[in-house]
């Protein structure tokens, strides 16, 4: 029997896209669903549903501000089930505000006249609404943080010159993670308030400082997220310098800390004289990057973790011993699997400094792309886009690493698996919790090393020692930091080799 596509359009309903991805998974886990996906109806997302398989002709009318309800099932009974539970989800009532009354303004002039303290819009619709969104928001005076992907590098271009000249700061496009006055905003960690202030191109790269910063007994004033591409000749750091400027006059941070991979140079040049120009003291973390001449009241580091401990004074930490004793012999290869970009970045860095050849799908000066050889050491970012296209992100549906995670596990040349578990606001629940029953599957006898690194807190949702203590009783090896755990990876293949 041929699979039953079944479709719905909702039209003028809009819903931002990480509930329309977390209704998607739980629409495609129903019995007799092959697939399904909720999304907006702009010309991208009915690609990705039509490469899918999911689209008949009832979705063809679907524009940019309607809802498009997708579903691939076995039989017809499925097919309705599952569109009934669909419409449930959607139907259901949203987050209430203040004295329980719900609170959904429509327009952000509306908002604003609901709200008129506020400063700040967090914009999360589809990509090519987003610009014109942020653009309302800093003409209404408030700074904006672009969650959204898939803005054009010219309108990121034109949306930051305009803002700069209003004095407004646009955070993103594709900017996941803030710290704001303390206050975390969308993917970031429950963090003490202190003296440092973090600048940085990545998402999980500012959580895993910040996280840092907290476990060695500092705390977090703000932390700016800027854009993957704000560093970039285009761009030329329009957000990162204005971010300097914010955090070099804000009376609470002492140290700022920047994080990115390498700008282009001219930018870096720019950045670096603004830097120079500041009456603080800065840390300075381009991964990847070369050691190059930095401002007196600078230093580079070139690991989240140095990053972190230069932040708070500590130059050194005690050195995290190696637990790992060697595997099986003649296994020869390390395949890591990260949900963060930065993360991946940071064991790049940490295998290629130790002389290994490293390939990976987001590879840093000094690896090469996967897809153009093989190499004994491959570090995946399992973030980018080739792999959620159309799905959830790793932090918010650990399902999304399942295939890769047991495909490594089952290959015989691995000795060493080296994983990320990032947790906080906006992540999945119990990530370590699926990491462990996935492992599980396979006999602790077959299974290469696995070894991990947990980013987070405790005062997290998921309670960073509980996320711990899940892995460690299926005989995953915890490190204390992402650095820590690519060093001790290295180390494991180097023992396997000589046993």
């Amino acid at each position: 029997m041929s699979a039953v596509v079944v479709n719905r359009v909702r039209k003028g309903q809009y819903l931002d896209s990480v509930a329309l991805m977390r209704f998607s998974r739980s629409i495609a886990a129903l019995k007799g669903v092959e697939e399904a996906a909720l999304m907006m109806g702009t010309p991208a997302n009915l690609a990705i549903m039509r490469d899918a398989g999911l689209l008949d002709a009832d979705a063809l009318d679907a524009s940019g501000g309607d809802l498009v309800i997708a579903i691939r099932a076995g039989d017809e009974g499925a097919a309705g089930n599952a569109l009934t539970a669909a419409e449930a989800l959607l139907d259901q009532p949203r987050a209430s505000g203040a004295g329980g009354a719900a609170w959904r303004p429509r327009t952000i002039r509306t908002a604003v006249d609901q709200r008129p303290g506020a400063n700040l819009a967090l914009i999360s619709v589809p990509g090519d609404f987003a610009a014109s969104e942020a653009r309302k928001a800093i003409r209404r005076g408030l700074h904006a943080m672009i969650f959204s992907d898939n803005v054009s590098i010219d309108e990121e271009v034109a949306l930051k010159r305009e803002a700069r000249d209003l004095g407004r700061l646009i955070m993103g496009p594709d900017c996941g993670t803030a710290i704001i006055n303390g206050r975390p905003v969308a993917f970031a960690n429950r963090l003490p308030r202190g003296g440092v202030g973090i600048i940085g191109a990545s998402g999980t790269g500012i959580q895993e400082v910040s996280c840092l910063i907290a476990r060695h007994g500092g705390g977090i004033s703000h932390a700016i997220g800027v854009g993957g591409r704000d560093l970039g000749e285009a761009v030329g750091g329009i957000s990162t310098l204005m971010a300097l400027d914010a955090l070099a006059n804000d009376a609470s941070t002492r140290h700022i800390v920047l994080i990115s991979k390498p700008p282009a140079p001219s930018v870096m040049e720019t950045v670096l004289a603004r830097i120079e120009e500041l009456h603080k003291p800065v840390t300075v973390c381009f991964i990847g990057a070369e050691p190059g001449a930095m401002p007196p009241n600078a230093g580079q580091v070139f690991t989240l973790r140095d990053a972190a401990l230069r932040a708070v004074d500590k130059e050194t930490v005690a050195v995290a011993e190696c637990p790992v004793t060697p595997g099986a012999a003649g296994k020869s290869k390390i395949r890591g699997l990260f949900s963060g970009g930065t993360l991946c970045a940071e064991a790049q860095v940490i295998m290629l400094g130790a002389g290994e050849g490293v390939a990976s799908n987001a590879p840093i000066p000094g690896a090469i792309p996967a897809e153009d050889g093989e190499a004994a050491i491959t570090l995946l970012d399992l973030g980018d886009d080739v792999y959620t296209r159309g799905r959830p992100h790793p932090m918010i549906d650990p399902e999304v690493r399942d295939g890769p995670i047991a495909a490594a596990l089952g290959d015989p040349e691995v000795a060493v698996i080296q994983l990320d578990v990032v947790i906080g606001l906006g992540a999945h629940g119990d990530p370590a919790g699926h990491l462990a029953r996935l492992v599980r599957q396979t006999p602790a006898k077959d299974r290469p090393i696995i070894i991990a690194s947990v980013t987070g807190t405790d005062d997290d949702p998921q309670v960073r020692s509980a996320q711990v203590a899940a892995l460690e009783a299926e005989g995953v090896i915890v490190a204390p930091t992402n650095a820590d755990a690519a060093e001790w990876a290295r180390e494991a293949l180097d023992r396997n080799r000589s046993a």
